[in-house]
């Protein structure tokens, strides 16, 4: 049902914006080849260089946000976890506006692949500081890490931002989490780590589920535990940090589809993180989809309409645990 689902959001992502495509436009837009008479032109263009690149990556990334958010929740033992605990949205976001109050750059082919950097540097610091210490290896202190890490990240950002006007205005396009204006150029490299990622979250997948009886018991049943959480950490980094860059933060979503996954399918991380996939992937589309309706003829980021899903969510999510524990 889900894949069918996400079949049918793609065909209306490929119809749906600010010019409505007929059926038969987006068949015969998919299909047309250059020098085509003038309408069919037009409509090939919409379709072959505009929607298609905005579907993909929104499949793409979700999938990504998704299988990330719900592995995240999965080594950290923590329901309300998300991608950004390992800092990685907050180092994408440094390493932009970092790249263009130095460069200058303006063309997101240029600074993506310094977002990536960014995410990926981030994700080894916080891993490195909660392998230090007392508490080395602790899913507390990997989340206490990662939320040091976040908040200075965070200040060194504004800090820069703000003292540059192109930086500032990057800024701003970035943190609102598009799925827009990206082609396939950034789009089909940043896939390739996507696909690390989720081969490598597949691999570990047993040995989560081992983890989540605890450490002891994980231990005993002979999960290598150092090696169990370096490989997710790396999969979830690869994961959230191709997805950050090509598309800018979009919080609340690995949030969500972890705990509609979990829902749906219990807690074997071996069903639940496929189901996560899938749902990131719906629900972003959809968000996209979504914010191309209801602001004609501009539109809304899907990063700003995942958010006001999000946001009522994560507070009915905190709730229902106190309502529990009282």
């Amino acid at each position: 049902m889900l894949v069918a689902v996400l079949v049918t959001a793609a065909a209306v992502s490929l119809a749906v914006g600010a010019r409505s495509l007929s059926p038969t436009e987006v068949w015969q837009g998919l299909f047309a080849a250059p020098g085509d008479d003038a309408g069919l032109t037009e409509i090939r263009l919409i379709v072959q260089t505009v929607r298609v690149p905005r579907t993909v990556l929104a499949i793409v990334a979700g999938i990504a946000l998704g299988i990330g958010g719900s592995l995240i929740q999965g080594y950290t033992r923590n329901p309300i976890a998300d991608t950004g605990l390992l800092g990685v949205n907050a180092g994408a976001s440094f390493s932009v506006v970092s790249v263009i109050a130095v460069f200058g750059f303006t063309d997101p082919f240029q600074y993506v692949w310094f977002a990536f950097l960014g995410a990926a540097a981030a994700g080894v610091v916080v891993f490195g500081l909660s392998s230090i210490g007392r508490g080395a290896g602790n899913p507390l202190t990997l989340a206490l890490a990662g939320q040091g890490v976040t908040v200075f990240l965070a200040a060194m950002t504004m800090a820069v931002a703000l003292s540059n006007q192109k930086s500032l205005n990057a800024l701003r396009f970035w943190n609102s989490g598009s799925v827009a204006g990206v082609g396939f150029d950034v789009i089909w490299p940043l896939t390739a780590f996507i696909v690390a990622g989720v081969v490598l979250a597949l691999t570990m997948l047993p040995s989560l589920n081992l983890l989540n009886l605890g450490d002891d018991v994980a231990r005993g049943l002979g999960v290598n535990i150092a090696f169990s959480r370096t490989v997710g950490i790396v999969a979830i980094t690869l994961l959230a940090g191709a997805a950050t860059a090509a598309c800018g933060p979009v919080a609340f979503l690995g949030l969500m589809v972890a705990h509609v996954a979990r829902y749906l399918t219990g807690p074997d991380y071996r069903w639940l993180v496929p189901y996560a996939g899938l749902l990131g992937a719906v629900l972003l589309l959809v968000c996209d989809i979504v914010g191309r309706v209801v602001a004609r003829p501009g539109e809304l980021d899907a990063g700003v309409v995942v958010s006001l899903l999000g946001a009522p969510f994560f507070a009915v999510l905190v709730w229902r645990g106190k309502f529990r524990s009282a």
